[in-house]
C-alpha cells in the first residue's frame, strides 16, 4: 500500500497519501469556516466572553466542520480493493447468543440455512438464561430446516459470557457472530469470507454491513433506516478505508479465531464488541469492512428502547477508550480513529447544550447568536457525505445484490432536521451514565 504506481491500474494514492489528503481538507475547512465566521464570533463574544464564544462554535461548527470535512474527503479518495477470492469453501463457525428469542430466531436460522456459502457452515446457538422458548425454537430449526446446529446453555447473564462459551467449541480458522434478531442477506457470509481471505494476513476481523429490517413499523424506524444507510455506513467506509474500522460489531461479523482467543475474548463490558474490536487493532493488526456483506436488524420502535440501546453504545465507547488508550495504539491511522472518540462527548455536549438552546432562541426570539445563517457552513459537507454513500449503496451495493432502497422521504427530513436533537442528549446520558457506573443492561 506504499506504492504510488500500480501496474494494473496505473496511477493511484497509498492509503497514507489519501489520508494526509484528507486532513488537508478538513484543515482547509476549518480555516475557511473561522475566517468568515468571525463577526458570528465577535456577536457570541458581545453577551459571553472570546473564549467562551469560540468554545460554544467550535463546538457547534469548527469540529463537526472538520470532522465531515475528512469524511468527505475519504470518501471521495476511498476505493475498495477488488475481491480476488470469489468462491471461498473454509469452514467457518457461526455464533448466536439468544436471550429470549423465540420470535425471531427460527427466521435468523432459516437466512443462515439459505446462503449460497458452498463452505460449511457449523452454527452454534447459546441460549443465555431465556426464559421462554428459544430452545425449542433453536430444536425445531435443527429438525425442519435440517442444519448442523450445535444448541449450548450459559446461565450466567451477559452477552459476553454466552460469546466465550460458545468460543470454547469453535474449531474453525473463521468465526462470525450474529445476533439473533437480524437475517442476512444470502451472500453476505460467503462476502466476508472473500474479504478476509483477500486481505493481508493481519487483517483479523470484518465488519458486516448493517441495514435496518423494520423501517415500516413506525416513524422512529424509519429515521433509524437513513442512520444506518448513511451515517453509519459513511463512517464504516471511511475507517476501513485506513484499516481500522472501530467496532467490528457482534451483529454480524468475521473475526480469526486464533486472534480472538488470544485476546482473551469477549470483555465483561455493554460494549464487547467495541471492546474486543480495540483489543485487536492494538496488537498491531487490521480490522476491514465489507459493506457487500449485508445483515437487516430489527431497530427500537419505542423511544425508551432506542434510548437504552443508544445509551448503551455510548457507553461501550467510553468502555473501548478505557480499555485501550488512542495513544497506546499501534497504528498512526488508529490513533487518529480512536482518538476522534475523545472528541465526540464534546460535540455532543455542545449540540445539546449549545445547538439546542441556540436554536430555540433563533426560532421563537429571533436571536441568532448560536444558530443562524453561518451554521449553514456545516450542512452543505453532511449532505455531500450523504449523497456520495447513498450513490454507492444504491448504485453498487444494493444494484449488485437485486435489492431496491425503499422511498422513505419523510424518514429522511426527520433524519436530517431532527435526529442529531435526539442523539446527542441520548448520548450524553450514556456518558454520564458510565462515568457513574449505572448497572449494565443488555437489553
Amino acid at each position: 500500500m506504499n506504492n504510488t504506481i500500480n501496474k494494473n491500474n496505473g496511477f493511484y494514492l497509498s492509503v497514507k497519501t489519501k489520508f494526509f489528503i484528507s486532513i488537508l481538507i478538513s484543515i482547509l475547512w476549518v480555516i475557511f469556516s473561522y475566517e468568515v465566521s468571525k463577526l458570528w464570533l465577535n456577536e457570541l463574544s458581545s453577551i459571553t466572553t472570546p473564549l467562551i464564544a469560540f468554545i460554544i462554535i467550535a463546538g457547534v461548527a469548527y469540529v463537526p466542520g472538520f470532522m465531515n470535512a475528512f469524511l468527505v474527503g475519504s470518501l471521495i479518495l476511498d476505493k475498495q480493493p477488488k475481491l480476488k477470492v470469489l468462491d471461498p469453501r473454509d469452514e467457518v463457525t457461526l455464533l448466536i447468543s439468544a436471550y429470549n428469542e423465540e420470535i425471531g430466531i427460527f427466521e435468523t436460522l432459516r437466512y443462515v440455512k439459505n446462503q449460497d456459502y458452498k463452505g460449511k457452515i457449523h452454527t452454534i446457538v447459546i441460549d443465555n438464561n431465556s426464559s421462554d422458548n428459544t430452545s425449542k425454537e433453536v430444536e425445531r430449526a435443527k429438525k425442519e430446516l435440517n442444519m448442523d446446529i450445535m444448541l449450548l446453555h450459559e446461565s450466567k447473564p451477559g452477552k459476553f459470557n454466552a460469546l466465550n462459551y460458545g468460543l470454547k467449541y469453535v474449531k474453525t480458522k473463521y468465526v462470525m457472530t450474529l445476533d439473533a434478531d437480524t437475517i442476512i442477506h444470502k451472500s453476505a457470509i460467503k462476502y466476508l469470507v472473500s474479504r478476509v481471505k483477500t486481505s493481508p494476513d493481519d487483517v483479523c476481523a470484518v465488519a458486516g454491513s448493517m441495514l435496518v429490517r423494520n423501517s415500516r413499523e413506525n416513524l422512529l424506524a424509519r429515521i433509524q433506516e437513513w442512520d444506518y444507510f448513511l451515517s453509519i455506513a459513511s463512517v464504516k467506509r471511511m475507517q476501513g478505508l485506513y484499516q481500522g474500522t472501530l467496532v467490528a460489531q457482534g451483529a454480524f461479523s468475521l473475526y480469526k479465531t486464533e486472534v480472538v482467543k488470544n485476546v482473551g475474548g469477549w470483555s465483561d463490558a455493554i460494549g464487547e464488541d467495541i471492546v474486543l474490536t480495540w483489543k485487536i487493532l492494538s496488537e498491531g493488526n487490521r480490522v476491514y469492512f465489507e459493506p457487500m456483506a449485508v445483515a437487516f436488524t430489527d431497530v427500537p420502535v419505542k423511544l425508551s428502547h432506542f434510548v437504552k440501546q443508544r445509551s448503551r453504545w455510548a457507553r461501550g465507547m467510553i468502555e473501548g477508550l478505557r480499555e485501550v488508550k488512542p495513544w497506546q495504539q499501534p497504528s498512526m491511522f488508529y490513533k487518529f480513529l480512536t482518538g476522534i472518540d475523545l472528541i465526540i462527548p464534546y460535540m455532543d455536549f455542545s449540540y445539546t447544550f449549545f445547538w439546542i438552546p441556540g436554536l430555540i432562541l433563533a426560532l421563537f426570539f429571533k436571536k441568532y447568536y448560536i444558530v443562524g445563517p453561518m451554521m449553514l457552513l456545516v450542512l452543505p459537507l453532511t449532505l455531500v457525505s450523504f449523497w456520495i454513500l447513498y450513490h454507492y449503496q444504491a448504485n453498487v451495493v444494493f444494484k449488485n445484490l437485486n435489492l431496491r432502497v425503499r422511498k422513505n422521504f419523510i424518514g429522511f427530513a426527520l433524519f436530517i432536521l431532527c435526529y442529531q436533537m435526539i442523539m446527542s442528549p441520548v448520548s450524553l446520558y450514556g456518558y454520564v451514565q458510565e462515568l457513574f457506573g449505572a448497572k449494565r443492561v443488555w437489553k
